[in-house]
């Protein structure tokens, strides 16, 4: 797989693994050796970047995804590069099963939870370390001098905050360079677009989540699909409601028949068009099969010229489509 350069020097894979899914939000939890050989055979592949958090677990190990992380590629260390995240726990006293996110990115609990996500990890630093999400009680210049002061320590290398505004990222960055932003973004989610400019002038990577829209961009999922409802976040998705398969239908047609132009998947496609969007741009799609990995990283050999990348965006603007998940709704403390 080619690589990309998020940031001033942090070289990843074109396309980076999301592992959430091992341990959290889509369905019953991967058995452990299981989990643990995907992960090693995404590498395998040629993925070098690894996107983790202490916060995806399982009800039995709240810290379980880290760890599945860490086993997995301790002997590798050094040829990875390792992504987790900061600032974030879930409201256990909701029923939801999507629970709301409620932020702490005090400097002391940052301290306390880099420490552990380096003993889980088995490593002695963290290749690039997200702010979960804002924190609306802690200034961003704050947040930033304990990852300035954390890079000078070795605990870190680079550091990035999820789910970023421009305010938000400017005043970060003047205290301490952010390496890259990770937001949520794919052909139904593209709010975060207006922020290529900004990303652009401070030279600030941008890592795509849920790049294919939470699996529907796939072409997998029809107007039967059926999600636990205790367990997997996309029971509770608009997007994967009989009426959006409906609404859909002409978007994956597309995908569908621009797939078979190109010779590859909607999947690759719906990939391609982000990667032959903006060199800065690396999607972490999250597929826990390996035959999904291979094909996911075959993505970046799939190439949509500057005009078919703006004729998309043309019928993205005004071709039907439903409601899609915006996001984990964020309590105060």
């Amino acid at each position: 797989m080619t690589d990309r350069v998020l940031g001033a020097d942090l070289t990843v894979s074109a396309v980076g693994l999301g592992c959430m899914g091992f341990s959290h939000a889509y369905g019953a939890p991967t058995e452990r050796h299981e989990a643990i050989r995907s992960i090693r055979a995404a590498f395998d592949l040629g993925y070098t970047m690894f996107d983790t958090a202490e916060t995806y677990g399982t009800a039995a190990d709240p810290h379980d995804n880290e760890k599945l992380v860490g086993e997995a590629l301790r002997d590798v260390r050094d040829k990875v590069q390792i992504v987790t995240k900061f600032g974030i726990r879930f409201d256990e006293t909701s029923t939801a099963v999507n629970k709301p996110l409620i932020p702490d990115s005090r400097p002391e609990t940052i301290r306390s939870l880099v420490e552990g996500s380096l003993r889980r990890l088995q490593t002695d630093h963290i290749d690039l370390y997200f702010q979960h999400r804002m924190d609306p009680q802690v200034e961003p210049e704050a947040v930033a001098q304990v990852m300035a002061d954390l890079i000078r320590e070795g605990k870190i290398t680079h550091w990035g905050i999820s789910e970023a505004t421009e305010d938000y990222l400017r005043r970060a960055h003047a205290v301490c360079p952010v390496t890259a932003v990770q937001n949520r973004y794919s052909m139904m989610a593209r709010q975060h677009e207006a922020l290529f400019p900004v990303l652009e002038e401070l030279h600030v990577g941008f890592v795509a989540f849920s790049p294919m829209a939470n699996g529907l961009l796939t072409g997998a999922y029809g107007k039967d699909a059926k999600f636990d409802p205790k367990l997997d976040y996309r029971s509770a998705m608009p997007q994967f409601t009989p009426e959006a398969a409906d609404q859909n239908q002409e978007l994956l047609r597309l995908l569908h028949n621009l797939a078979e132009q190109k010779g590859a998947t909607p999947a690759q496609i719906s990939l391609a068009w982000m990667l032959c969007k903006k060199p800065y741009l690396v999607p972490i799609p999250g597929s826990r099969k390996v035959e999904r990995m291979k094909e996911n990283a075959g993505a970046a050999e799939v190439v949509l010229s500057p005009a078919e990348v703006e004729t998309l965006d043309k019928i993205l603007d005004t071709i039907p489509m439903s409601a899609v998940f915006g996001g984990t709704a964020v309590k105060s403390r």
